[in-house]
């Protein structure tokens, strides 16, 4: 009997010596994982940061208060630019054309926003100092609600903006004797 039970303890012994063996390839692997990727990351800097100074961006350059909203670049696609704030968006009411390539360009005065368009794959940080680049397409009109989802403060529940997505044809004539449309009142 004593011969039995040394032979499955062996056996046993030897069964958790391999998961062991396996568990301890597994943390290795993914600690070196993530060491790579943090020296990736620390060597391969993104190319397409752009940073800004948040404390002028509503006195000169590209988010001054002109030049907020939807404008229709010289190839046909709609760069939109907006602000973040405590607690709004500015402009609260993005118009888009339905079917068009659009380029939303957006930063943040103050603290850190979240900028969601819900029900597309819109969603980003919106970092003071530095500028966030989405592109999306918006396939029908319709409107999207966009709420900060970013917790930046006890007014953080209120800030609501809103994307209203309109037909093309419509878009276009009403940008036309405008530099820069919004659908804010």
């Amino acid at each position: 009997m004593t011969d039995v039970h040394d032979q499955g303890a062996a056996v046993t012994e030897r069964v958790e010596r391999r998961w062991a063996a396996v568990a301890v390839l597994i943390i290795v692997f993914l600690a070196g994982m993530a060491a790579f990727a943090g020296i990736h990351q620390a060597t391969m800097p993104q190319t397409t940061v752009e940073t800004i100074d948040p404390t002028t961006i509503h006195l000169q350059g590209e988010f001054v208060e002109s030049n907020l909203g939807s404008a229709v670049g010289e190839d046909g696609s709609v760069t939109v630019r907006a602000i973040g704030q405590q607690y709004s968006f500015s402009p609260p009411c993005i118009l888009v054309p339905a079917g068009t390539p659009i380029t939303i360009r957006a930063t943040s005065a103050d603290v850190v926003h979240g900028l969601l368009v819900q029900g597309t794959n819109i969603n980003t940080m919106l970092v003071p100092g530095y500028v966030s680049v989405q592109k999306a397409t918006f396939a029908q009109p319709g409107e999207h609600l966009m709420p900060c989802q970013e917790f930046c403060s006890v007014g953080h529940e209120g800030m609501w903006g809103k994307v209203k997505v309109v037909d093309k044809q419509q878009f276009l004539s009403e940008i036309a004797d405008k530099r820069r449309l919004s659908c804010a009142p």
